[in-house]
């Protein structure tokens, strides 16, 4: 994932030139003409440096700049005029930096990477942080891309849509039930009881009175009359694991309670009501489901008034992978006695690198394998991971290792950097690359030393 900067002059010129040095040097880069759009765009955007003119109409540089710390922005100044009490007023609001035009536009690539890579490291401090944190890892650990900051704020809202069905899409193993606890955790029905409910292995007279229960007719029946899932979770949440594989004669149950509220146990008449949300998932494609006649289109449609897809950790950026990573070690070392403080970087890029096709759960597993083979070791180890991890073709092995170009950069990059001990000026060099493009690729591939 490139680092992003927000550029903010009146100039459009300016705008043009200098975005367009930017963007060849592998940014992402977003132009505002005035401060106003200029905060706007970073509410929206959340880009890592800000670039912005002293002189702009309507709210000035200063004030801009005020409001931009507010929100914990990075921010480098521009102005026309070589102004020291400006500088000195820029630095104490809390600027990064302070350069005079016309700028020398190396130095402010140089200037601008300086700042992304500290913002970087802060952000990553943070998610440490937060993954050392006691307790079970909260939304954050899904990430920080883009795509999965955007799952995280539509998970916020509609965790506070309390009464509003939710439908969670994704393949097996990608943290369906776990994004359920979330929603709930999250939501004003978090003192209320989280029910899961699954269909697996019974028949559809025995889910239909474990959902809704059982009335006993008589006296002389022998049933006992025991309440259905639904009334347990009646003032918190009801969480339908593989709504596909509800049967055909349930659906307009569910159905009617998502609608009214309303149900009635096995073998009983009376009706009943429990004040429920309904959180289902599935790893199906309920769309086709219902055009090849297996599932209730009005049911379908009531589900998905607030649909959440997670995607499987192949598709997921490689900062996101390690997102994942780290939050399950952090919660696996504290069931884990005597586990090891970290994973070793050879190891943690064959994790990474991983396709995961049973996804967070898989990757669960191989991880708490790991920590309980290295018990009172430093770190975990190649020699901890499963087989597929460990095996790679040596020097007289002909077998293909398929690798992208991307994949092939990264790891050169990382062998270089290893070599010189880090030293990024001295990898450049050997590389034929400025410091600063270096600092972009070692971002862009989340390579840790």
């Amino acid at each position: 994932m490139p680092d992003s900067v927000l550029l903010i002059d009146d100039d459009v010129n300016i705008l043009r030139a200098v975005g367009t040095v930017f963007e060849r040097a592998g940014y992402e880069v977003a132009r505002e003409l005035d401060a106003e759009a200029g905060l706007a765009a970073y509410d929206r955007l959340r880009p890592e440096v800000v670039v912005l003119d002293l002189h702009l109409p309507g709210m000035d540089g200063l004030q801009a700049l005020a409001r931009l710390k507010e929100r914990n922005a990075a921010v480098i100044l521009l102005t026309g005029h070589g102004d020291v009490a400006t500088a000195v007023q820029a630095m104490q609001l809390g600027a990064e930096n302070f350069l005079t035009k016309p700028m020398d536009l190396e130095h402010l690539l140089a200037a601008v990477a300086r700042v992304a890579d500290k913002v970087r490291l802060k952000r990553l401090n943070e998610l440490l942080l937060l993954r050392m944190a006691p307790g079970e890892a909260g939304l954050e650990s899904l990430g920080d891309s883009p795509a999965m900051r955007e799952l995280v704020k539509q998970a916020g809202l509609v965790a506070l849509a309390e009464r509003t069905p939710v439908l969670i899409r994704g393949e097996s193993g990608v943290g369906k039930g776990w994004l359920a606890r979330m929603l709930h955790q999250l939501s004003p029905r978090a003192a209320g009881p989280f029910v899961e409910v699954s269909g697996y292995g019974l028949s559809p007279a025995a889910l239909d009175s474990d959902l809704f229960g059982l009335e006993r007719a008589s006296e002389q029946d022998g049933r006992e009359r025991r309440p259905g899932m639904v009334e347990i979770a009646a003032g918190g949440t009801l969480f339908i694991e593989e709504v596909a594989d509800l049967p055909a004669e349930l659906q307009p149950r569910l159905l009617r309670l998502l609608e009214t509220r309303t149900f009635r146990r096995v073998g009983g008449t009376k009706e009943l009501t429990s004040d429920v949300r309904v959180i289902a998932a599935t790893a199906r494609d309920l769309g086709a489901l219902v055009d090849a006649g297996g599932f209730r289109e009005d049911l379908a449609y009531r589900l998905n008034v607030t649909p959440l897809t997670l995607p499987p950790l192949r598709d997921r950026a490689r900062e996101d992978r390690l997102s994942a990573l780290l939050s399950l070690v952090n919660e696996l070392q504290r069931h884990v006695s005597g586990a090891p403080a970290s994973v070793g970087p050879e190891a943690l890029e064959r994790l990474l690198s991983h396709s995961w096709p049973g996804n967070v759960r898989e990757m669960r597993n191989v991880l708490e394998r790991a920590l309980i083979l290295a018990r009172g070791q430093a770190v975990v180890g190649i020699e901890h991971l499963p087989g597929e991890f460990r095996a790679r073709p040596g020097p007289g092995d002909r077998r293909h290792t398929p690798m992208t170009l991307d994949e092939l950069e990264r790891a050169h990059i990382e062998r270089t950097l290893r070599h010189h001990a880090g030293n990024r000026t001295r990898a450049a060099q050997e590389l034929g690359i400025s410091r600063a493009t270096l600092i972009n690729k070692i971002k862009r591939y989340a390579i840790l030393l």
